[in-house]
Formats: structure tokens, C-alpha cells, sequence
């Protein structure tokens, strides 16, 4: 009768068989409490850690899916694109580097706007985008939010426009960045004399000339917990003026407290709240 032993080449072999490797990006980081989470069960929960509640960078495409309802997108003015009438040049040529950021991130520009619903309300909506020179507002960004006012305004649509805008006016277009500021605000004027609500979402972050502008004139302003809000930023604001600031300057609790803005949202609950606030706050002629 054979023996039933195992060989004990084989069983050389089985302890020395390389381990199989755990597959890239299973896990990340979190930015907030610096705990490896599964990156699986962060994007069930909308990119929000499980274990310390913070909100990581979301896409605009993504928030889109999140606060619309599904497959009701219309998205407005996709073919336009920023142009380099300065003929900027830093390290390198801005053109080169609008090419790189289309190709990196697949968009346009920073910014995507459109129309859509929200539990079964249409509304026009607008999202920046940080991953695309920080969701700096050049031309392009300008024109898409100024455009989509207007046809919130002739269509009387409610108007959400949700920021995640850290770079402000981009400095590659000059003067041609900054008077977008002046430009969506005026057409945020005529659409608030026409009776539109404008519902301003306010993420992390939101700076510059965007939170100077069309981000801090919402008729309900909403923002993410924990958001960077603000002008300039802290450091820079600190080394100007000299003095300590006070602690969680520029967070949307902090400014929640100081009355800047109405109310901090869990990102779960956005599309809830932002339907509700349609029912109850839209302006009547």
C-alpha cells in the first residue's frame, strides 16, 4: 500500500510561494484623521470617512450623480473651452498647461453646468471642480455660470450652484478672471429681481474670488462640515495682520456661528435638504 505522506519537496514549495499581493488602492488615507480606511465603503458613504466624518474631494461629475436624480442630467455649453489671450507664461505656457489639466482630469474647464432634477424638481445647476487648476474661475468658468443664470432666470428655474473653488480668480487670465466676479453677480442680481432662489453650496474649499463673488450671495447658503472658507487663507492672512487667529478660523462651523452662512450639511443628506428647501423657500412672484 503507497504511502500517504506528502512529498516534502511540495511542501517546500508551498512555504516559499510568494504571497499574493493586496491589489492597489483597496485602501486610503484619510486627510483628516489619517486612519486607512477601504476605499470602497469611503465612496458608499459619498466620500466621507467612517471613521472621523470628514469630507474628502469628491468630483464634479461624481456630485453630480450625488445630488441629482439618476439619468436627468442635461449638461449646458460642454464644448467651450479656455483660450490664452495673455500669452501667460510662468514655469511654462498657460496653454500647455490647460492641455495637461483637460487630459488629467477630462474636463473642459473647472467648471460643469447644466439642468437636472432633484426629487422630481427641475432645477439649473453648477459645480467647480478643484482637481482642475484648484477650480480657479477663468473666462470659461465665468461665462458657463453667467449663461446658466440667465436661462435660470428665462426658464424660472431654481438656481444650485455648488463651489469647490480654492485657487479664486485664476491669475493666468488677468483682468479678464476678475471682472467674472462682477459679471455673475450682476446676472445673480437680475435673476434675484425676477423672483429666483439661488441655493449656494459651499465646499472644501472655497476661497478667493469665488467665496467673494457668486458663492457668498446664495438666498440659502449651505456648506460641507468642515470646509475651508474664506478670502485668503489663514497663513496668509495671519503673516499680514500679525495676530493669533481664533481656533477653526474659516471653517464652515466657525462661520456657521458667525452667521456667513445658514446651514452645515452631511453630504448624505444634501439632495434631501436641497429638495426641501425648494418646497419651502422658492420665491412667488
Amino acid at each position: 500500500m503507497s504511502s500517504t505522506r506528502p512529498d516534502p519537496a511540495n511542501w517546500r514549495n508551498l512555504v516559499t510561494r510568494p504571497k499574493h499581493s493586496i491589489p492597489e488602492g483597496l485602501w486610503r488615507r484619510c486627510p483628516g484623521c489619517q486612519q486607512t480606511v477601504f476605499r470602497k465603503e469611503a465612496e458608499r458613504r459619498m466620500g466621507v470617512c467612517p471613521e472621523c466624518d470628514y469630507h474628502w474631494y469628491v468630483s464634479a461629475r461624481d456630485r453630480i450623480t450625488q445630488v441629482l436624480d439618476e439619468g436627468t442630467f442635461e449638461e449646458w455649453y460642454a464644448d467651450m473651452e479656455p483660450t490664452d489671450p495673455l500669452n501667460f507664461f510662468d514655469k511654462r505656457p498657460y496653454r500647455e498647461k490647460l492641455i495637461e489639466e483637460q487630459h488629467r482630469t477630462g474636463l473642459k474647464d473647472a467648471a460643469i453646468v447644466g439642468s437636472g432634477m432633484i426629487r422630481a424638481r427641475r432645477v439649473a445647476f453648477g459645480v467647480t471642480d478643484s482637481s482642475f487648476i484648484m477650480g480657479s474661475m477663468g473666462s470659461v468658468v465665468g461665462e458657463k455660470l453667467t449663461r446658466t443664470v440667465e436661462r435660470a432666470t428665462e426658464q424660472s428655474l431654481p438656481l444650485i450652484i455648488i463651489s469647490g473653488s480654492g485657487g479664486g480668480a485664476r491669475m493666468h487670465e488677468g483682468a479678464l478672471s476678475l471682472m467674472q466676479m462682477a459679471k455673475v453677480s450682476a446676472a445673480l442680481a437680475r435673476f434675484d429681481r425676477a423672483g429666483g432662489l439661488f441655493i449656494s453650496v459651499l465646499t472644501n474649499p472655497t476661497m478667493g474670488g469665488v467665496a467673494a463673488s457668486f458663492a457668498s450671495l446664495g438666498d440659502v447658503v449651505f456648506a460641507e462640515p468642515k470646509a475651508l472658507i474664506g478670502f485668503a487663507g489663514p497663513r496668509t492672512i495671519k503673516a499680514t495682520i500679525r495676530i493669533e487667529l481664533p481656533k477653526g478660523f474659516q471653517t464652515s462651523e466657525f462661520l456657521l456661528e458667525h452667521g456667513f452662512i445658514d446651514r452645515i450639511v452631511q453630504r448624505r443628506n444634501l439632495k434631501s435638504e436641497l429638495a426641501r428647501t425648494i418646497d419651502y423657500c422658492e420665491k412667488r412672484d
